[in-house]
C-alpha cells in the first residue's frame, strides 16, 4: 500500500482555504510534501493561508503550523 502525504490549509479564522497556490496533490513521501511546502510557503501566506497541517493517509501528522515569517 502506497502512503499519501497531503496538506490542508487554514485562514486566520481557522476556515479551510483552497485554490491556487494550494494543492490537493498527494505526495509519495513526507520529504516530498515538505520540500514542496518549503518552496511555496510564502506564496501560500500571500494567498491568505495562515496555517498548514500535514496528513499521512488522512491522519494528522503535525500542525496546524503557522506561516508567520516572524516565528
Amino acid at each position: 500500500m502506497t502512503e499519501a502525504w497531503t496538506w490542508t490549509y487554514e485562514n486566520a479564522e481557522g476556515a479551510a482555504v483552497s485554490g491556487e497556490p494550494t494543492t490537493d496533490t498527494a505526495f509519495p513521501t513526507q520529504s516530498d510534501a515538505e520540500n514542496w511546502f518549503g518552496e511555496v510557503w510564502r506564496e501560500l501566506a500571500d494567498a491568505g493561508v495562515s496555517a498548514v497541517t500535514l496528513h499521512r493517509d488522512g491522519e494528522k501528522v503535525y500542525g496546524p503550523m503557522p506561516l508567520d515569517a516572524s516565528v
